[in-house]
């Protein structure tokens, strides 16, 4: 039996690439999200956070198959019934989809704090943080200072430049012209 492959970014690339040619509609969550955005750890699994909309649930089973995910009945039932989370092990690594992840309101409201660095789309610090603290899961728990800890330095590293009144007001001006 062959052991299984910690989380690499280039499956994040592969998952990213396919879930775009096919159109689905995710975010990387979890410790792989906060990897990409440069959390220094290790995880076993690539966690994908999916909207449940029947076509995205088509569009997943697509992407997946072109990655050579042998995905059987019950799997592609569970996907496109938006099951809260599909673990598939069967593939060339370990994918997470999350459909309901514990702590986040909505998809919608997730994509629309969601960070795009290069070609992942992935969810905000906070939103993987939120998550981790719901799922109440020891492991996850155990994580949560390390990763607020970066999240801090994340958002320092990442904010936007202050700008003055003066800037503000002539920006304001300008478009009401």
């Amino acid at each position: 039996m062959n052991p299984r492959r910690e989380f690499h970014p280039l499956q994040a690339v592969e998952i990213a690439q396919a879930f775009q040619d096919a159109g689905v509609d995710y975010l990387f969550i979890g410790k792989s999200g906060a990897i990409l955005l440069g959390f220094p750890s290790t995880t076993q699994d690539v966690d994908v956070y999916v909207d449940r909309s029947p076509e995205n649930a088509e569009r997943i089973l697509q992407a997946l198959g072109s990655l050579g995910f042998p995905l059987d009945e019950a799997q592609a039932l569970e996907i496109r019934r938006s099951k809260d989370f599909v673990q598939i092990k069967t593939g060339p690594f370990d994918v997470d989809l999350v459909f309901a992840p514990d702590g986040i309101e909505s998809f919608a409201a997730a994509r629309s704090r969601s960070i795009t660095v290069g070609v992942f789309r992935v969810a905000n610090l906070r939103d993987i943080i939120a998550s981790k603290k719901a799922s109440n899961r020891q492991r996850d728990l155990l994580d949560l200072p390390l990763l607020e800890a970066f999240r801090e330095e994340y958002e320092k590293a990442h904010s936007p430049p202050l700008r003055t009144a003066k800037e503000i007001a002539a920006e304001r001006i300008d478009r009401s012209e």
